[in-house]
């Protein structure tokens, strides 16, 4: 069964949704909010992008850490969720800079009026 590579990245997006904050939980990082999921042609590769809450930087690299140290465990997670598929694409975590750079232009702005 071939799946897209669209509905592939929507479905690895959902599931890994509840299995990185079951993963993840600590306290000083709090919940993360995976983004998008980009997944490349050969399906070899999937990067994940998240946000959390917090802006400080210790924060997000502590989640960062954290998400690369339980990358393998997540990964098996999800292939237990997910059977239609032959292989497991390999997940890079990455954080989404986007929030926090619209929360910079947004203060900014406010700070202009």
């Amino acid at each position: 069964m071939s799946i897209s590579i669209e509905r592939l990245a929507s479905l690895i997006q959902r599931e890994l949704a509840n299995i990185v904050n079951e993963e993840v939980k600590n306290s000083q990082v709090g919940y993360v909010n995976l983004t998008e999921v980009k997944v490349t042609k050969d399906l070899s590769y999937a990067s994940i992008f998240y946000t959390i809450l917090s802006d400080e930087e210790e924060v997000i690299q502590k989640a960062q850490q954290i998400l690369e140290k339980n990358t393998s465990k997540i990964r098996k997670r999800l292939a237990e969720k997910i059977r239609n598929i032959r292989k497991i694409p390999e997940l890079l975590f990455k954080y989404d800079e986007a929030l926090a750079y619209g929360n910079h232009i947004d203060q900014l702005l406010k700070t202009i009026k």
